[in-house]
């Protein structure tokens, strides 16, 4: 029953669409029709995006640096929108300096910054009044990757820190606080307990699934998994007169359910695909041999790239897996399409410096038959397997192993051009051990890749 003295707000959200777009068409057309049916009725909607849209495996992002996303946010009339670490440290600085040009809502980030001063694009938090006059305090803060931000010329703040100034600067000017949080499940969890004045937090990073939300003392976490399988929908119900909030609830959507589609969604992503396909499609180099390729034994395309990260980061020793290729390359002409097709992960080269013995224990650990086999998930990482890892400086022998020629010594210090999903610990731990880390960014390693041919057919 209609109540005169309560203000519905519905917020609908978004995370870790990461370019897939399979789904877009029925999500901007569910929230579309949401939209028009809650108004009609005298509520309120908000539309919000937690980050990682973006991601430079897709053609279109690819293609257009981003700004294809951008556009279709436009399209769907998103209010407001926070960074992933895809926006964030896979994009260049000028791509991110650039890539909210044309934006048509608010990016809101709270603790990222460039000498000290906020990035023009962005605002740590935004008010936003309702019709009674109810004011809604949104925040936006993001994942803390300090080395990959330094590297790029940012400086990323404790997102907890930069949370506890916002909450303060809203105080006593606002009746409600959202989050939107680019932190993950855990974060949320704990954010909730240490800031119980937040009323919600909508969530993203970690892939999880709220299907009706959690709450954490007082505070509701939500969370629509990723790839567009879930729309997320928040409903708040507000006392007009005291501006207290009287209830939250949150569902999620699966897409897979929905059957109607926005055609105006659907040609637009049709023109970004062709516009993205024209750039990419330059004639890049001519490839005079074919580079087969393998994912279970060494092949010359793997033997190829092996070389060519030792000789990037200049090192003693390189090692990839070959499955981070996915396609070999046939002799002929070479676009910038073929290279982002067969290297489409957004990971950097990374240069190690090891102990003999931990890099004895990474080797021995690579070789199993169960880490080759390994279907990997997130990481930058998006093939399929991880494959052989390939080598160059270091060969096993007779049980033994040499690094250009000499026996590995334990206690020896060795120089590593490898990838930098391997320093992340869930893959390889003992590489945490490493006693010195440098990344090159913002080269991907399709730069690479594409460097090295370019070397090779001159």
């Amino acid at each position: 029953m209609f109540n005169l003295n309560t203000t519905v707000l519905h917020i609908y959200h978004t995370n870790d669409i990461h370019s897939h777009f399979e789904q877009w068409p029925k999500i901007v057309r569910y929230i579309e029709d949401k939209k028009n049916y809650h108004q009609a009725k005298g509520e309120e909607v908000l539309l919000v995006d937690i980050g990682d849209h973006v991601d430079r495996s897709h053609l279109i992002t690819e293609g257009t640096n981003g700004k294809g996303n951008v556009a279709l946010l436009n399209q769907a009339n998103y209010d407001y929108v926070t960074i992933g670490n895809n926006e964030g440290i896979t994009l260049s600085k000028s791509m991110l300096d650039e890539l909210y040009e044309d934006a048509n809502f608010e990016v809101l980030v709270a603790n990222l910054f460039e000498q000290e001063r906020l990035p023009s694009w962005t605002k740590p938090y935004t008010i936003y009044s309702l019709q009674d006059d109810t004011k809604i305090g949104v925040i936006g803060i993001t994942v803390q990757y300090p080395l990959f931000y330094e590297k790029l010329g940012w400086e990323i703040q404790d997102p907890y820190v930069a949370l506890e100034k916002a909450v303060e600067e809203l105080k006593g000017r606002v009746n409600v606080v959202i989050l939107l949080s680019h932190l993950g499940k855990r974060d949320d969890e704990e954010i909730a307990k240490r800031f119980p004045v937040i009323d919600v937090i909508l969530g993203a990073h970690t892939h999880h699934l709220f299907e009706n939300g959690k709450l954490v003392g007082h505070t509701l976490l939500c969370c629509a998994e990723k790839y567009g399988h879930y729309i997320g929908h928040v409903t708040l119900t507000i006392d007009t007169i005291t501006k207290r909030l009287l209830s939250k609830t949150a569902v999620t959507i699966p897409t897979d359910s929905l059957q109607e589609e926005s055609s105006e969604v659907q040609e637009t992503l049709r023109a970004l695909e062709q516009q993205s396909k024209q750039y990419l499609h330059q004639a890049n180099l001519l490839l005079k041999e074919d580079l087969p390729l393998e994912w279970f034994n060494v092949s010359p395309f793997t033997s190829l790239l092996a070389e060519a990260i030792k000789e990037w980061c200049d090192a003693d020793v390189s090692m990839i897996n070959a499955g981070v290729l996915l396609e070999p390359l046939k002799a002929g002409i070479v676009t910038k399409e073929d290279i982002h097709r067969i290297c489409p992960h957004p990971i950097n080269p990374c240069r190690l410096v090891l102990l003999g013995r931990t890099l004895r224990t990474v080797v021995e650990r690579a070789k199993e038959e169960e880490m080759e086999r390994l279907e990997v998930k997130g990481l930058g990482f998006r093939g399929k397997v991880m494959g052989r890892m390939v080598y160059d400086g270091l060969i096993v022998q007779d049980d033994d192993i040499y690094v250009n020629g000499a026996r590995l010594q334990d206690e020896e210090q060795y120089t590593i051009g490898t990838l930098d999903m391997f320093t992340f610990g869930f893959l390889f731990p003992e590489l945490q051990e490493a006693l010195e880390k440098e990344y090159y960014m913002p080269e991907l390693l399709r730069d690479v890749v594409e460097w090295k041919l370019k070397l090779l057919n001159k």
